[in-house]
């Protein structure tokens, strides 16, 4: 425990901090610097990605813009690896911002009118301002909007709490963006391979 998890005596203020703390302290240093090859690295043949415009061959390609991110409905099984550029897509359009706009007061968005990132900068920006706009609408809760059901927006889980909601939330996050930083320390590993590959073969 550390000391400002000590002075905490909200249980909105807990559940701010469950994820404040790990973004703060792990996550965001972890994702610093991502750089573009490494946003679009397929560490297998057929992964999901993020592509420009009619490039890809998924049954669903979606976006607003110049890229458009590869899914299908019902997704295959088992579903195809997924890279650092869809994950972050994910979780910024499907974990973050849909939830934003449904209880925030953020403008209306989804997978299909969602203008994906052409770069890693571009998404880690993105990233940025949907995670501030969710730690600002948590904290706007206050202790009796966490008791409060969370609506038609959460289809079958209407009824549930938004204390819940921000639970589930908050892993979602957690869970992947460490993806995230693991798949960069794939690449890297695997960048190191393809040198020694190269200076073997010369």
């Amino acid at each position: 425990m550390n000391d400002r998890t000590a002075r905490i005596e909200s249980w909105n203020e807990l559940l701010i901090d469950q994820f404040g703390w790990h973004w703060d302290h792990q996550l965001r240093e972890r994702l610093a610097g991502l750089r573009d090859d490494e946003y679009f690295w397929e560490p297998v043949p057929d992964c999901w990605n993020v592509r420009p415009r009619g490039t890809g061959t998924a049954p669903v390609q979606a976006g607003s813009g110049a890229m458009t991110i590869d899914f299908a409905m019902p997704p295959p099984d088992p579903a195809p690896v997924t890279t650092i550029a869809w994950r972050l897509g994910h979780v910024i359009v499907g974990v973050l911002a849909m939830r934003n706009a449904s209880h925030f007061g953020r403008e209306p968005v989804d997978y299909f009118t969602h203008g994906y990132a052409e770069t890693a900068a571009e998404a880690l920006a993105q990233l940025d301002e949907e995670i501030a706009w969710w730690q600002a609408g948590v904290a706007s809760l206050g202790e009796a909007g966490l008791a409060r059901p969370c609506g038609p927006a959460e289809g079958p889980y209407a009824e549930s709490s938004m204390a819940r909601l921000v639970l589930h939330i908050n892993c979602e996050l957690i869970h992947h963006l460490s993806e995230v930083c693991l798949l960069r320390d794939l690449y890297l590993h695997d960048l190191d391979r393809r040198r020694e590959d190269a200076g073997a073969v010369t």
